[in-house]
């Protein structure tokens, strides 16, 4: 009975939510983790888990249980990562997340690059644009990009990132070209999906403002929307690693550049037990080292 890996396919099962999904993460079969999360529930001698035909959920119980394991887990790894610190050449797993476009676009690459420089190093990538909590689902790190939100994770600034209002030139000649922010209430404004509404981030009268914007598309990707204003659709923002290529073959052209908000930038995120980990803290540097 080995209770640390019985702990760590338990909070997988809960955080995927099926037996099936939290197999394929962990590469074992979905009749080994329903087994151990059965005999699990056994030995504590509750239930842990709710199970129907339609979905798998905690009990009351089996949440408590679960943020439990992740805190001793945590502890077991920082303990790991402290002995790990004594090696010169960084090993083991770095479970890392990113916003899907920046990913792709950027990203990917670059992690071929770490990987043939420490071969040591596994990289487990999520790329979504959903948010992630780091601490809550065992992730050692986040590339984020844009504004923070106020947290206790640590972050470090990595690179800048230019945001740009910009259309088709066939929608602006459809539909004009906005002089002001308040002109952009006429517009078809093709939106990223944030928390807290649709807004654009501007700068007006030498100060941070988000307007609110309103339009036919809303996404929680940024290429999405770069292909519907390509398409001619409407008026969109996002960061210029995303249009440049559009931008530079008059696919898209600039509005409201007057306008352009303070510049934004990507940061590598971390949960605090994690800063002094020597796998989190060389591949920060490298990112930090690639994107400038």
């Amino acid at each position: 009975m080995n209770q640390l890996e019985d702990m760590r396919i338990f909070v997988e099962t809960v955080e995927r939510g099926s037996f099936t999904a939290a197999a394929r993460r962990l590469g074992l079969s979905k009749q080994l983790v329903s087994r151990r999360v059965i005999e699990l529930e056994e030995r504590l001698g509750v239930q842990l888990l709710i199970r129907t035909t339609r979905k798998l959920s905690a009990t009351e119980l089996g949440l408590d249980y679960a943020e439990r394991a992740r805190r001793i887990l945590a502890e077991v790894m920082e303990a790991d990562d402290t002995m790990a610190n004594h090696l010169a050449t960084p090993r083991g797993t770095l479970r890392l997340t990113a916003p899907l476009s920046f990913g792709v676009l950027h990203l990917t690459s670059l992690l071929t690059g770490f990987l043939t420089l420490h071969p040591g190093v596994k990289i487990d990538l999520d790329l979504t644009d959903r948010p992630v909590d780091l601490v809550a689902e065992g992730v050692d790190m986040a590339v984020r990009v844009g504004l923070l939100s106020d947290s206790s994770l640590r972050a470090k600034r990595l690179a800048a990132v230019r945001m740009v209002v910009c259309a088709s030139p066939d929608y602006l000649r459809r539909f004009g070209t906005p002089r002001t922010a308040l002109d952009l209430k006429r517009h078809n404004c093709l939106s990223y999906r944030h928390s807290k509404g649709t807004y654009w981030w501007f700068s007006i009268r030498g100060r941070s403002e988000f307007v609110s914007v309103d339009g036919s598309y809303i996404a929680n990707n940024g290429e999405v929307l770069r292909d519907a204003a390509v398409a001619g659709l409407g008026i969109t923002q996002l960061p210029t690693f995303i249009v440049k290529s559009d931008l530079d073959a008059r696919r898209l052209v600039t509005v409201l550049d007057s306008l352009a908000p303070p510049v934004a930038a990507v940061y590598a995120v971390y949960p605090a037990h994690r800063q002094r980990a020597v796998l989190v803290r060389t591949f920060t540097d490298y990112l930090a080292a690639s994107l400038t």
